[in-house]
């Protein structure tokens, strides 16, 4: 599948917005999105779709999961002032997005889960912005009901690799936990210096449940079903630099000229005060 054919007719470049637009130090905002690319139905309309959004927001940074290889042939040709890291190339993957004006990429690395039944691994990038040393992280935790004991196996990773950064570093998580609430809870004691920012916001309805059945009509579900499957965490930094939480939305949330939403998940945008 060529998503990237006929571009010339989509003015949906990624970069559109955000080229003219002055960097504003004390805000940093990001994007987290199963953008659900196992789904061929109408793939290319929803993966331009995607583009749209990702150019009408602007957002410093993008966390994509279920991410196929013609999604990153057309990122590469719409989304130019962005650098892009798969966290895989074949099947379906992880993607991270750095605005190169504002995120300079220090370095990246890929940390497998071992017991995995669906090549899912953790992709972990170190960058600054504004001098701040920041590390970002995403996943796609194994999926479905079943497979509860090894998504609680890989959330384990993830907490344990984001409480393993330097002190010095801020560490941002987002992406598609598949988590249930009473998982969380299975886990024990969550770590005290991570923070589930949706949480720290104060709970906000309006952005609880990213994956939702009744809503979101691409599934064609029989039955109904809301979860709160993707997620954002926060470990500070324990000193220098600083990253609030301001606010968190969910996006994607109209359907596309044909028919259908960008994804059967929606996006979140986060956005974060920085403290210099």
């Amino acid at each position: 599948i060529d998503l990237t054919a006929d571009g010339t007719t989509s003015n949906a470049d990624v970069d559109s917005a955000g080229s003219s637009q002055k960097e504003d130090d004390s805000n940093f905002s990001l994007i987290t999105w199963n953008i659900d690319g196992l789904d061929l139905g109408n793939l290319k309309d929803r993966a331009r779709g995607i583009c749209t959004y990702l150019a009408l927001y602007n957002p410093d940074v993008v966390f994509l999961q279920e991410v196929v290889p013609p999604h990153l042939s057309l990122l590469q040709m719409k989304a130019g002032s962005y650098t892009i890291i798969p966290g895989n190339l074949d099947d379906y993957f992880t993607v991270i997005m750095l605005k190169k004006s504002r995120v300079k990429l220090l370095k990246h690395e890929i940390i497998p889960f071992p017991t995995t039944a669906m090549k899912r691994n953790l992709l972990v990038v170190h960058v600054s912005i504004s001098g701040i040393e920041l590390c970002l992280m995403t996943s796609h935790l194994e999926s479905t009901k079943n497979h509860s004991k090894e998504r609680i196996k890989q959330l384990q990773i993830v907490l344990n690799k984001m409480q393993k950064e330097s002190e010095s570093s801020t560490v941002i998580f987002g992406g598609d936990t598949n988590l249930r609430d009473s998982e969380v809870t299975k886990l024990g004691d969550f770590p005290e210096n991570v923070t589930d920012v949706w949480e720290f916001l104060g709970k906000p309805q309006h952005c609880r449940y990213t994956w939702d059945t009744q809503a979101n009509s691409n599934l064609n579900a029989a039955y109904k079903c809301k979860m709160r499957f993707d997620r954002v965490y926060l470990r500070p930094a324990v000193e220098g630099g600083h990253f609030i939480p301001r606010s968190m939305d969910l996006i994607g949330l109209e359907k596309l000229d044909c028919g259908r939403f960008p994804s059967d998940h929606w996006g979140i945008l986060c956005n974060f005060d920085v403290i210099l």
